[in-house]
């Protein structure tokens, strides 16, 4: 595994852990970032400072081209992976896209099922099909 999918994979850990307990992403890495044991690449913190200022809009676009899902009822780690993958498609600069659909479908078919790394690549193309489209 890459350093960059490492930093990606801490990135939707520390992501799914604030969903689940109702906090911040950001404060759990600064915690985390005392913690002798927890790495934090500068990857990770861009992918998570990214993801949160930009959540609003991410997650609009998740409740728009998530057909037949609502978000609330999404599962947790399809939805951070989706929130990850928005993000890197529109406003990382370093990303290549077609990378960025890649790992957000390696970590679906790692984490969660077969079902949901198809969902997911199917709401990434969509927003990567109109994402000259987007104001962002």
């Amino acid at each position: 595994m890459s350093t960059r999918s490492k930093a990606r994979k801490a990135a939707l850990d520390l992501l799914y852990e604030g969903d689940i307990r109702k906090a911040s992403a950001s404060a759990l890495m600064l915690q985390r970032i005392t913690d002798v044991e927890y790495v934090i690449r500068d990857f990770t913190k861009e992918l998570i400072d990214g993801v949160e200022a930009n959540r609003r809009k991410i997650d609009e676009l998740i409740t728009t081209h998530s057909q037949g899902w609502d978000m609330d009822r999404m599962p947790v780690i399809d939805r951070n992976i989706l929130r990850l993958g928005i993000y890197e498609l529109l406003w990382s600069k370093e990303v290549p896209e077609a990378v960025a659909i890649s790992e957000a479908l390696e970590l679906a078919q790692t984490l969660s099922t077969e079902e949901s790394s198809k969902y997911i690549n199917g709401v990434l193309s969509k927003i990567l099909e109109i994402k000259s489209d987007l104001a962002v």
